[in-house]
């Protein structure tokens, strides 16, 4: 009777331990690791990005992110060097203006998500068959100075033969969230936006989109995820489930229609209707926005500071294995 008992205790003891053991490898297993996420701006451009957020990408490879905004490449950089943000996601002409400020923990790029400018010329009056010529003379609200919006935008009038400084009048005093409604309050006979942004003001009947920085421009390493550099050699297999998400998010949207890319990323802008959303994506998808790794190239990163250069933000270029985290797809 003894040895019965004793058989049946050692079983439910066992059952016990097999029970616990499932239990607590079950939470280990959806245990996610949290990643704070500063976006420099909530714009269609991102599309990749909102897919891999909306598909679970993340979520499969064991991360939850927070995503915020925070307004301007400056501010990004601000909320990564004082651990308001983990990874920001802005134009990596920051990391260089932090590696030259003499930061020790400064920040690097380990991940591209596009490969063009994402801006889109709007116009105040509707203008037959657009040329660059026709800023001639005019105001533009182009952004931040020494942002990649305006950077980007100065350096596609240069290869269009266009001074920018003495062809057109750029006004950088306007901060970023204000531009638009600058513009519709009657101030510029130009400015440059993101969809959906531009498409919203062109629909309300304020300007008419007339043409892409993006296809003006041709291939700019415009914007990348960074973090800073303890955080990146603390948190190597975060980095790389991170840019495998984003990599599942960037082959996604070269794969599927517009329409369903745009259904994928609407939750994400509560305030559009699929239609407009699906034709942001599309103009996006013309002008090749969207790169097909993540990879950042030692090219993209030496043309950006030809461009930092040209605009008198830069003196001399810095090396690319200082601020580059290199990586491999898988």
């Amino acid at each position: 009777m003894k040895k019965k008992l004793f058989v049946y205790l050692l079983c439910i003891i066992t059952i016990f331990i097999v029970l616990g053991s499932v239990i607590f490898n079950f939470n280990t297993e959806k245990k996610k690791e949290n990643i704070t996420l500063a976006e420099v701006a909530h714009t269609v451009f991102y599309a990749p990005l909102y897919v891999a957020i909306e598909n679970g990408y993340f979520i499969d490879n064991n991360l939850d992110i927070e995503l915020i905004l925070t307004s301007g490449a400056d501010k990004v950089s601000s909320a990564l060097l004082s651990g308001d943000a983990d990874i920001g996601l802005c134009g990596a002409e920051a990391t260089i203006y932090v590696y030259n400020g003499g930061e020790k923990n400064y920040l690097k790029t380990f991940a591209q998500l596009t490969q063009k400018d994402g801006t889109f010329i709007v116009s105040r009056k509707k203008i037959k068959d657009f040329t660059l010529d026709d800023l001639k003379g005019k105001t533009i609200i182009g952004g931040r100075a020494a942002g990649m919006p305006e950077m980007t935008l100065e350096y596609a009038l240069l290869q269009n033969g266009i001074d920018p400084k003495n062809d057109v009048n750029i006004d950088t005093s306007i901060a970023f969230p204000a531009m638009s409604g600058t513009f519709i309050g009657g101030y510029g006979d130009f400015v440059t936006l993101f969809e959906p942004t531009a498409s919203q003001v062109e629909k309300s009947g304020y300007g008419y989109v007339v043409a892409s920085v993006g296809e003006l421009g041709g291939i700019v390493p415009y914007t990348s995820f960074s973090a800073r550099k303890k955080y990146i050699d603390n948190n190597p297999l975060k980095i790389s489930a991170f840019n495998k998400a984003i990599k599942k998010g960037l082959d996604f949207v070269h794969t599927h229609t517009d329409e369903e890319v745009a259904k994928v990323i609407l939750p994400q802008f509560p305030d559009s209707s699929l239609s407009d959303i699906t034709a942001a994506v599309k103009r996006y998808r013309k002008s090749k926005v969207w790169p097909e790794t993540t990879t950042f190239k030692k090219s993209s990163f030496d043309h950006l500071q030809d461009i930092m250069i040209t605009y008198g933000e830069l003196d001399k270029k810095v090396a690319y294995k200082d601020l580059i985290y290199k990586q491999e797809n898988k």
